[in-house]
């Protein structure tokens, strides 16, 4: 029985594989491994494509926006608002800074912070907000850069999910003041291990994110603040400028790969992804949802076919945050979506075939 992936990396490869490995040979035979020129390169490519004056590469995404919260010196004391329905890492950094993160529940059709309910978690302690761009879609940028604007904080998209998705007229990293995203290798524009990047059009901050990431040097030897050590491998740039130059093309794949499993899909007893007008997702997941998950997911595990959950527990309910004091039932739409979500096999590799399989298989289990 063929297993149908949730997302099928060995066929990118495959399809790439004479570019990937000439680029990762040419790192190898010239030995810079680290900050090597390919490094730079992409942090130029990358800044061009989503329409940023400055890319600053790190070791991973979730370092990404530990970076972006020290670059502005939010720390101890200071308060972020974020998205309860997220990964781990989005909260994860702003505690890691010593700062405090403030949860906000969704939009139930898009699954997206809710920027209605953002103004009444502001306080005098808070900096930031942190909205996230979850399964490839940007939230209401411009609602909650009008409500950053009226308090005078700082709106730090996190794209890990979302590089190459649109949002208006501008992309995603491009639309608020700091962004972030993630080069895990699932990811829309993955490398072959753990990469990350943040993006700005201030000056002052990419220098200074510059620095931090090299243990806060100025210049080799030269230290004026305590930073990380957290550069991208040059292998890793070097695959990701392979991927780049296809990325256009795969972005174009994932809306034909989406669009059919909105038809194969629209009469069966689920609810499909919502992309707002306006908006253009890159498709990192195409998340359902359907009443007794679990068991739907392993009746298609057993039929051969991966899925996943995109997220099975909201932030505010993980043990780690217990200390803040929220309930079952605090920020209920995220808490219903963590039961019901369901992430089908998606990526630009993804056949009609598959997808004749998945919907086939969905329609006897539901």
């Amino acid at each position: 029985m063929k297993k149908i992936e949730l997302i099928d990396l060995a066929a990118q490869y495959r399809a790439y594989q004479k570019e990937f490995d000439a680029a990762i040979g040419a790192v190898c035979a010239r030995a810079s491994f680290i900050m090597g020129p390919e490094v730079a390169e992409l942090e130029r490519a990358l800044a061009a494509h989503c329409g940023a004056a400055h890319c600053v590469t790190c070791a991973n995404g979730t370092d990404a926006l530990v970076l972006a919260l020290r670059a502005l010196g939010i720390g101890t004391g200071d308060e972020v608002i974020t998205s309860t329905f997220s990964f781990i890492a989005t909260a994860e950094a702003i505690a890691t800074v010593g700062a405090k993160p403030v949860f906000v529940d969704i939009e139930p059709d898009t699954y997206l912070i809710d920027a209605a309910q953002i103004e009444d978690k502001i306080t005098k302690k808070t900096r930031a907000i942190i909205p996230v761009s979850l399964y490839g879609q940007c939230p209401d940028l411009d609602a909650v850069n009008a409500i950053a604007a009226k308090y005078k904080l700082t709106v730090i998209e996190d794209a890990a999910q979302s590089f190459g998705a649109r949002y208006g007229n501008g992309k995603s990293c491009a639309i608020t003041r700091i962004a972030t995203t993630s080069f895990f290798p699932a990811k829309p524009l993955g490398c072959y291990g753990d990469g990350g990047a943040v993006f700005t059009d201030d000056a002052a901050i990419a220098e200074k994110l510059s620095s931090l990431r090299l243990h806060g040097q100025s210049k080799r030897y030269y230290h004026r603040d305590i930073g990380m050590n957290s550069r991208l491998d040059t292998l890793q740039a070097a695959v990701l400028l392979v991927k780049l130059r296809h990325f256009d093309d795969e972005i174009a794949s994932r809306q034909e790969v989406a669009r059919r499993y909105d038809e194969l899909l629209m009469k069966l007893p689920l609810t499909r992804p919502t992309v707002r007008d306006g908006r253009l997702s890159v498709w990192a997941q195409y998340a359902v949802r359907v009443k007794d998950r679990d068991i739907v997911a392993q009746e298609l595990k057993e039929a051969g076919i991966a899925t996943a959950v995109h997220y099975p527990l909201p932030l505010h309910l993980q043990e780690v945050f217990a200390p803040l004091g929220h309930r079952p039932g605090s920020l209920p739409v995220a808490e219903e979506a963590a039961r019901t979500v369901l992430s089908l096999p998606m990526s630009a590799f993804v056949t009609a075939e598959d997808q004749k399989k998945v919907a086939k298989t969905l329609a006897t289990k539901l």
